[in-house]
């Protein structure tokens, strides 16, 4: 009879441990949790503070002023006295994600002998047409021979 009560005083207490270390053990996860969560949170607002831009995920579209990639590439640059030197064929971007150059296919006939050359962001006017095709006016000061003249750039990573 002793070993029954034994049995069924352990049967008794033993789920009762169990149930009472899993509540103890969820409680200090759950501390856990709000703490990553709350330096997530504070990294996510430092990103926010370092960018400029708010901490949103997604983009419904481009922002004011601003111009998608697709529009720069195989767009057609001239020099200010309207002759046309090139397409954009590539973008180079810096480390904090800002366009620093564009590529241009100069030179040759019909892309035979055409090099590339990488002309700074910096010395790009850029605009929209007058027409309404929306279509962008990309202007740099400088001439097709001086074009020819400038080093060739070598991508990299090929």
């Amino acid at each position: 009879m002793k070993t029954l009560h034994s049995l069924a005083f352990y049967a008794l207490v033993t789920p009762a441990i169990a149930l009472g270390s899993g509540a103890v053990f969820a409680e200090q996860t759950d501390d856990k949790d709000a703490a990553m969560e709350e330096k997530s949170t504070q990294d996510d607002q430092k990103m926010s503070d370092q960018s400029g831009m708010k901490s949103e995920s997604y983009m419904d579209s481009v922002p004011a002023g601003g111009i998608q990639a697709s529009d720069l590439i195989s767009a057609e640059i001239r020099t200010n006295d309207e002759e046309e030197v090139g397409s954009v064929t590539d973008l180079i971007i810096d480390k904090d994600g800002k366009v620093a150059a564009v590529v241009v296919g100069v030179g040759g006939f019909l892309g035979l002998a055409e090099k590339d050359v990488a002309i700074g962001w910096d010395d790009v006017t850029m605009s929209r047409a007058t027409d309404d095709s929306e279509e962008l006016d990309l202007r740099i000061n400088m001439t097709r021979d001086d074009l020819n003249a400038a080093p060739s750039y070598e991508d990299m990573s090929e």
